[in-house]
């Protein structure tokens, strides 16, 4: 449907008139990527105006530094200042998604694995954008280790890997001083699967592989219990950056460049949600709004939500792609998204009788049990 159609039968004032003109050029370039001339805008919905009309307009515009020209005779381009106006427009008047099947996967989906369905939700929006996802959560309590396993590094590392019954994974680097066969590794975390369970105890450890076993054993258990208890910064989960390389607009390494830092700084991120967060709301930050989050100047703009267990917010989700987004229907995806995610998650969290809790400064979080299982470590 063409957003310029709802005009009113009065004549509209000349400032008004203006501003249908930018956002109806906001709104070519998004769907084409090209520059818009005169001709082309007066052909998409504003008849009601001549060249040359349009033309003024388009030079108040872009001394108002809403546009600008690559040439003299091209057509003219959005600036930051034009998006932000655009988006602002339409923030409250998003699009439905075509496609909401989605959506209901995501709200129907039943799973004691809390951290594995959050991070597949977040798989689930970025390819629906196709943008790059990051999403911050809460720390969901009662999770255990249900699994250890090692990936040797070379003669002196090895790569550790700890999966918990909610999905969530864990790496850690030990310097073991010494190389380990594909036999010895199986042989390891044979071991460990005993240790997690008290079935199946090994009986084919060589004689120096049962204390090294033990060692590494204690080693990630006292680091997993550390990590756990410790909880000052919210969980942060990142997907999507390969869609970024769909776009033309990231096609110069340096927009790539700069847009990937912003989204590899987990500090950047956080301050991003925490900031939809605070005001309960869907926000946006395009092109220079993003300078305070970043070294660099990010080309790119960045859409967050937050969403809620039984109604309060626990986290939020962003997706950050080119300036020249759908921003209706991503307003309406996000919107979509967060009443599916916290569905789920209220269903869920009360469903496995599962507890979460949030950042705290300063405070160690020790269950009873964990305080058992680290006492026995030090005894073994």
């Amino acid at each position: 449907m063409n957003i310029l159609k709802s005009l009113s039968n009065k004549r509209p004032g000349k400032e008004e008139r203006k501003r249908k003109v930018l956002l109806g050029l906001v709104d070519h370039y998004i769907k084409t990527g090209k520059p818009v001339g005169s001709q082309t805008l007066q052909e998409t919905g504003f008849d009601d105006l001549s060249s040359a009309t349009i033309r003024n307009y388009f030079a108040t515009l872009e001394k108002e530094n809403y546009l600008s020209q690559q040439h003299i005779s091209g057509g003219r381009l959005p600036t930051d200042l034009a998006y932000q106006d655009y988006a602002r427009e339409y923030l409250e008047q998003e699009a439905i998604p075509q496609d909401i099947a989605p959506f209901d996967e995501i709200r129907q989906s039943e799973s004691k694995e809390i951290a594995a369905f959050l991070q597949q939700s977040a798989e689930t929006l970025s390819t629906m954008t196709n943008c790059a996802v990051f999403l911050s959560a809460p720390r969901f309590d009662h999770d255990f280790i249900v699994e250890l396993k090692l990936v040797p590094i070379n003669a002196q590392r090895c790569l550790c890997i700890l999966i918990t019954d909610f999905g969530v994974i864990q790496t850690e680097v030990l310097h073991i001083g010494k190389k380990l066969s594909s036999f010895a590794v199986k042989r390891l975390e044979a071991y460990f699967h005993w240790r997690l369970t008290g079935l199946n105890k090994p009986e084919n450890l060589e004689p120096d592989e049962e204390p090294l076993a033990q060692e590494i054993y204690n080693e990630l258990m006292v680091r997993y219990l550390v990590s756990y208890s410790t909880f000052i910064n919210e969980e942060i989960y990142r997907t999507g950056f390969s869609h970024l390389l769909s776009y033309p607009d990231f096609q110069e390494a340096g927009a790539l460049a700069t847009s990937l830092a912003l989204f590899e700084d987990a500090h950047a991120m956080r301050l991003l949600l925490k900031e939809c967060t605070k005001f309960n709301a869907l926000k946006f930050w395009i092109g220079n709004d993003l300078f305070a989050y970043a070294s660099a100047n990010p080309d790119c703009a960045v859409l967050a939500i937050p969403y809620y267990i039984n109604q309060k917010i626990v986290g939020a989700v962003g997706v950050l792609g080119p300036k020249r987004m759908p921003y209706r229907t991503h307003f309406g995806t996000l919107r979509l998204f967060s009443e599916a995610v916290s569905e789920a998650l209220t269903r869920n969290i009360y469903k496995f009788k599962v507890t979460y809790r949030e950042p705290q400064q300063g405070t160690l979080y020790i269950k009873q049990d964990n305080m058992r299982l680290l006492e026995h470590q030090r005894r073994t």
